[in-house]
């Protein structure tokens, strides 16, 4: 799906399927995935199905009003690539809750969260309480790739960048806690990773190291920041992630959290079954998501 300026949503396969022209073909069985891998001649063709559509065309392909959203890669191919401790206020308040000092640490932290985590925009974030009481939130600006690559330069690295979207990363403090504070297990709860509502392309965003960032619970603002606050921006990223190891297209990253998180409020504030958890990036767009124990 293609979303276009007026907010309906263009079915891209199906209006690629209106036309005998060579250079709409490969997108008459498009996924997001194929139209990453694809590269600058697909996304040509996709800009011509949208400015159709936008002046009125291919209305047989417009999607219903109320269909729901998916995330924008439903099944990613690998693990969602995390980055943690990335911004300094948020690394301030966890070392003040957990009453320790690790401060800013010379290379970027890692980790990563399995296909299983991914929710899409609007569904629900599953509780469960017999295997975990704290679960909080972090929202994330997430990188997507487009141009493969290993051991990728900082120059070259925004060559590497398809786009841009809005990540949730649900986090399990308690089970964090239990495993050492490592923080593979702590992340990969089923349903831990709500991202969407889409991929921005990196031509419409001039600047992703100038963008306010911001989660509200029920309408109260618990984080707002600004992703300039990185601590490690995104060329280091990219570069240090691919030093050995090939980023492919559709892989993501999620870049880091700024503070306000539920854990180092004072009491902690963890989420609860229906409780509206909503994240905003500018330019980018606002992912909601519902909190609900299964």
């Amino acid at each position: 799906m293609a979303i276009l300026k007026n907010g309906q949503r263009l079915d891209i396969a199906k209006a690629a399927r209106n036309f005998d022209d060579e250079d709409l073909s490969s997108l008459q069985n498009a996924t997001m995935l194929s139209v990453i891998e694809a590269g600058p001649a697909v996304l040509e063709g996709l800009a011509k199905l949208i400015t159709e559509a936008e002046a009125g065309g291919h209305a047989d392909a417009l999607a219903p009003a109320d269909a729901p959203y998916l995330a924008p890669i439903p099944t990613v191919r690998k693990n969602v690539l995390c980055v943690g401790r990335n911004y300094a206020e948020h690394i301030a308040e966890g070392d003040r809750a957990q009453k320790q000092t690790v401060g800013v640490t010379e290379y970027p932290v890692f980790f990563t969260k399995p296909p299983t985590t991914i929710t899409p925009p609007d569904g629900d974030i599953p509780l469960f309480p017999t295997v975990s009481t704290s679960i909080d939130y972090e929202v994330e600006l997430a990188v997507i790739i487009g141009k493969p690559g290993r051991n990728i330069s900082k120059d070259d690295a925004f060559d590497h960048v398809f786009g841009y979207s809005v990540m949730n990363d649900i986090s399990a403090r308690d089970i964090q806690r239990r495993h050492g504070g490592q923080n593979f297990k702590g992340k990969a709860l089923d349903g831990s990773c709500p991202f969407g509502p889409s991929i921005v392309t990196a031509d419409e965003i001039a600047n992703p190291h100038g963008l306010q960032i911001s989660l509200t619970v029920n309408g109260d603002v618990r984080q707002n920041g600004n992703t300039a606050d990185m601590i490690f921006n995104i060329p280091t990223l990219i570069a240090s992630l691919s030093e050995g190891m090939t980023l492919e297209p559709g892989d993501i990253i999620a870049t880091g959290t700024p503070s306000g998180v539920g854990y180092a409020m004072e009491p902690p504030c963890f989420l609860k079954d229906g409780d509206v958890v909503v994240c905003d990036i500018a330019k980018i767009g606002t992912l909601r998501n519902t909190v609900r124990e299964v």
